[in-house]
């Protein structure tokens, strides 16, 4: 004891290897803790068919972190809108098609109560190159905004296509030799995209004097026409992403029908747009994405995507007009006003018919009977 008393070292070096246990166990046991805490952390998994569309949107790195704070975590394949009608969705969460036709349809035909979620919505455009729409304008079939936006007059548009009309036939063509060929916007397969069925109802809605079709009498009385719209442009893409992209880069044709949010989207990025013209149908319909929820955690998405500040800023960057306050959009695009018709301007809409009729026209406007 006298050794000890004299000489504390050992002592002190004992204590100091239990502190240093004790310390190290406290770290062991709070790591442990915490590793245990974000295992109990409840993520759903939510698997769903969204329009190509949206694939952006969902891949996006931020759209993945904001659902998983909120517990979600979304595994999607793509689809055309109304191919979505004919899939199997047994084991999905959710589809997610373009619109609100499609929706309904799967809503009814899975026999889905209650409001379905519509998160946002998106207008169709018509993109063109400078020249293009100088022509249009000159003859009559745009009006231009003195940017890179303007109004595509839509009857007048349909009249020259029942004409026949070609590029060359029109006022100052001959000055751009590249404008060749029958007068036509290209549009996707309406069999089974959303944007070219919608195109098919507003183009009907205009051809019978603002009138919705209601059944196969309605659908026959615009046929001819709507099969010429869509014969003219040979064989058709399922989804908007092959024709603007190919717009884009040169290749494609001189107009194409699009969504607005894919050309708000790319003009975020700071892409080039120099010959680029948007032309909003002076008759439109606008997009409404609708969430059709097949299960709780669909239904838990479809409400996020809703009403979650960060989804809904995520979405005006995608492209999307967020349902309800259209001031995120509005400050979001503030930049590209010269493209973008922001408010909707002399943009009247159309009603879109019931699936079935809309499903009827397609078929006709293919050449396909009824």
């Amino acid at each position: 004891m006298l050794a000890s008393a004299r000489n504390p070292a050992p002592v002190k070096r004992i204590m100091g290897i239990v502190l240093a246990v004790l310390l190290i166990g406290g770290v062991v046991v709070a790591v442990v803790a915490g590793r245990d805490q974000d295992t109990n952390t409840a993520t759903t998994t939510v698997r769903g068919v969204i329009g190509s569309e949206k694939g952006d949107f969902f891949k996006d790195r931020e759209v993945v972190e904001a659902l998983a704070d909120e517990g979600v975590e979304v595994k999607y394949e793509t689809s055309g809108s109304w191919a979505m009608e004919d899939r199997d969705l047994k084991g999905y969460d959710f589809a997610f098609p373009g619109s609100g036709a499609p929706a309904t349809a799967l809503k009814d035909r899975l026999r889905i109560s209650g409001e379905l979620p519509r998160p946002f919505y998106s207008p169709l455009v018509v993109v063109a190159r400078t020249p293009a729409a100088r022509v249009l304008e000159a003859n009559g079939l745009a009006r231009l905004n003195g940017g890179h936006t303007g109004t595509l007059r839509m009857k007048p548009y349909l009249d020259a296509v029942d004409d026949n009309r070609n590029w060359q036939q029109l006022k100052d063509a001959g000055r751009y030799p590249e404008l060749t060929g029958r007068l036509c916007v290209i549009s996707t397969d309406p069999l089974t995209s959303n944007s070219g069925a919608l195109y098919l109802a507003t183009a009907s809605y205009v051809a019978a004097g603002g009138k919705v079709a209601s059944g196969s009498e309605d659908v026959r009385a615009t046929a001819p026409l709507m099969r010429k719209l869509i014969e003219v442009q040979g064989a058709q893409k399922t989804s908007t992403d092959g024709p603007f992209w190919d717009f884009i880069s040169g290749v494609g044709d001189a107009l194409v029908l699009v969504y607005e949010s894919q050309v708000a989207e790319y003009l975020a990025d700071e892409q080039p747009a120099d010959d680029l013209v948007v032309l909003y149908p002076d008759t439109n319909v606008y997009s409404d994405h609708t969430l059709v929820p097949l299960t709780e955690g669909g239904r838990k998405l479809g409400e996020l995507l809703s009403d979650d500040p960060e989804l809904r800023r995520l979405a005006v960057r995608h492209g999307f007009r967020p349902q309800g306050d259209r001031s995120e959009f509005l400050r979001a695009t503030d930049r590209h006003k010269d493209y973008l018709n922001q408010r909707l301007t002399d943009v009247s809409q159309a009603r879109v018919p019931t699936s079935e009729v809309l499903q009827e026209m397609a078929r006709r406007a293919k050449g396909r009977e009824a």
